[in-house]
């Protein structure tokens, strides 16, 4: 079964790029489920994240906030 991975985002920003980028390669080689949320879609994770994103958060495990490498994307998606 996939582990799921919650990928917090808005539109125009740089470092998110580069995170959907490394979730992308890592979809290819593991068993996970990336979702999407953009952060500017509802006040609540609006509140939440505005200041922390690009936020990844790991089914089971971490919450991931900047910098994120992809070494940390891999170890906790194999946590």
């Amino acid at each position: 079964m996939a582990k799921l991975v919650t990928f917090y985002t808005r539109p125009g920003c740089a470092l998110c790029d580069d995170v959907r980028e490394d979730l992308r390669l890592l979809e290819a080689e593991r068993d996970i489920d990336v979702r999407e949320m953009d952060i500017t879609s509802g006040p609540d994770l609006l509140t939440r994240f505005e200041h922390l994103i690009p936020v990844v958060d790991v089914e089971g495990g971490a919450l991931l906030t900047p910098p994120i490498s992809l070494y940390q994307l891999r170890k906790a998606i194999e946590s």
